[in-house]
């Protein structure tokens, strides 16, 4: 099923964007593991919209857990949660009956669903479903904290303007914590100042940026994930993928180690406190398609926002004739900085997919 994810701890996503409610249901949960609503709702806040540089569209975004969880504790059985739609603006899509909008999926959608899907916000495909996906996550960083696992992200770039970037030797629980806890997800506040004036430029210009999102997972034991095709690195970068308008991910040092030498590239293994451990980590803590021990570093580049008020040529598919549109609403100019907790919380499905297939 297309929008299931995981392996050992199943998750699948449903609803859409202007319907009646949105959700998830997680399988495979182990029954006794608190879940604190309140940390749910905190991570669920950090992507949230009605802030500055997003979409004006706002939603209490409150999970009502229909199964799985009684008194603030998992029971074992499947965890079914939803979020009702509160805030939709249908009307805004009018204009744009059978006139797909530019870089979105609402052509192919409607060529392959025969014109029946709910293009209304990008019905199904819409970033609203991220939504649900971070309740799932919210839960799993909940759980992996209880193992010494933890999760975090940043934005490092919007534009051209780049953040601080984690230490992939050493960064800490507390440094992922850091960027969570602001308002404006940087390291470097500076740096995130210089971004917010990137965003408003291309705002004001009817316009939007793209932008990377750095993750890292520290914690996690050696030897998790299989070879080929069973690999950290495939089962992120496939989950990744789910979130709309990623358009690439790199480990490590990424596409930059082919310009290195081996020599340059490889890291030498020492021992510190009794551990086997690497000096450097240019390879992103994954060697073989398993956790090296390292953290797993890694970054998520996303696209500019293609919901841009500019006029934009597309067709019509009922008259089948060029024509233009300006698309009308409310959208985000710059989705990064609320793709932060998407990717973390992405990040931790799968650390604790990985961690039940161990055990």
């Amino acid at each position: 099923m297309s929008s299931e994810l995981g392996n050992n701890l199943k998750i699948t996503i449903f609803g859409e964007s202007h319907g009646t409610a949105i959700g998830m249901t997680m399988d495979g949960v182990p029954a006794g593991e608190a879940v604190d609503a309140a940390e749910i709702y905190a991570f669920m806040e950090r992507r949230m919209g009605g802030k500055r540089f997003s979409t004006a569209r706002k939603e209490a975004d409150l999970p009502h857990f229909l199964s799985g969880v009684r008194d603030g504790v998992t029971t074992g059985s499947p965890i079914c949660a939803v979020i009702e739609n509160t805030n939709v603006r249908s009307k805004d899509y009018s204009a744009l009956e059978n006139k797909p909008r530019p870089s979105h999926a609402d052509y192919p959608a409607w060529v392959k669903y025969g014109g029946f899907a709910d293009a209304r916000g990008g019905g199904h495909f819409s970033g609203r479903l991220t939504a649900p996906l971070c309740a799932a996550g919210a839960i799993c960083k909940q759980m992996l904290a209880r193992h010494g696992i933890f999760v975090g992200a940043h934005i490092a770039s919007v534009g051209q303007i780049a953040d601080a970037r984690y230490d992939p030797v050493s960064v800490t629980a507390e440094e992922l914590a850091l960027a969570g806890g602001r308002a404006f997800p940087v390291l470097d506040e500076a740096a995130g100042e210089a971004m917010q004036a990137e965003i408003a430029a291309a705002a004001a210009e009817k316009d939007s940026v793209g932008g990377v999102v750095e993750c890292a997972i520290v914690g996690l034991p050696v030897g998790l994930g299989e070879p080929l095709y069973g690999g950290v690195e495939n089962r992120l970068s496939s989950a990744i993928f789910g979130l709309g308008a990623v358009r690439g991910i790199e480990f490590g040092d990424g596409f930059a180690a082919a310009a290195m030498r081996g020599s340059q590239h490889n890291d030498p293994y020492c021992i510190e406190n009794g551990r086997v451990r690497t000096k450097t980590n240019r390879h992103g803590g994954v060697l073989g398609g398993m956790t090296s021990g390292m953290p797993v570093v890694f970054r998520v580049a996303f696209k500019p926002t293609p919901s841009i008020a500019q006029p934009q040529q597309t067709v019509d598919l009922a008259k089948m004739e060029e024509t233009t549109i300006t698309i009308e609403g409310r959208h985000d100019p710059c989705i990064v900085p609320r793709a932060v907790p998407c990717v973390e919380a992405i990040a931790a499905i799968i650390a604790m997919d990985l961690l039940l297939e161990k055990k």
